[in-house]
């Protein structure tokens, strides 16, 4: 006992041995098989490791840890409205409802990164921006948290902020507009 110490991975019952391999004390094709009803075993009871020892042989076989992947939903792109001189004949099709309000004009300002979008630095505190503020260079934003880091995302110039185009624990997407800026 004193040479053992103790493993907390999940370990498979002992691999049964075919009988001519018992017989003959295990050949190359019987070590084979042996490895390949192991890794069968492994996945089937979703085990990670396993380390086995027997007649001066020892083998370890462990699995890589499965892979999650997220995947956030398409990006949302904003039109761009028209001046009145190039926006299409009011035929019916695809005219615009005299109550409509117009659609607003400005420059997109994109996310530089993968990651969700938050608009303050805490639950409780006041959002870095909102619609209407004027900003400078050095103004952080927002932030986005991208592999449990917190990137704060600076305007990098002044402008005014017309809207906000994501809500706050959404998931974004490189070169998504993040703001309608001016």
């Amino acid at each position: 006992m004193a040479g053992k110490r103790p493993n907390k991975q999940k370990k498979s019952p002992p691999v049964p041995r075919p009988a001519a391999s018992r017989a003959s004390g295990g050949g190359g094709g019987d070590r084979l098989q042996q490895l390949e009803r192991l890794i069968e075993l492994m996945v089937s009871r979703d085990v990670v490791e396993v380390e086995l020892e027997e007649a001066g042989a020892r083998w370890r076989v462990r699995r890589n840890e499965p892979q999650t992947m997220t995947f956030a939903a398409p990006p949302t792109m904003a039109m761009p409205s028209l001046p009145m001189s190039h926006a299409a004949p009011a035929t019916g099709h695809g005219a615009v409802p005299a109550g409509a309000p117009p659609e607003p004009q400005g420059e997109v300002f994109k996310s530089p990164m993968l990651g969700t979008f938050y608009r303050a630095g805490s639950p409780e505190a006041e959002p870095f921006t909102k619609v209407g503020d004027k900003v400078t260079a050095d103004k952080t934003l927002c932030i986005i948290e991208a592999m449990k880091v917190m990137n704060e995302i600076k305007a990098e110039r002044e402008f005014e902020i017309l809207d906000i185009l994501v809500k706050n624990g959404e998931p974004v997407e490189f070169g998504q507009p993040l703001f309608l800026i001016r």
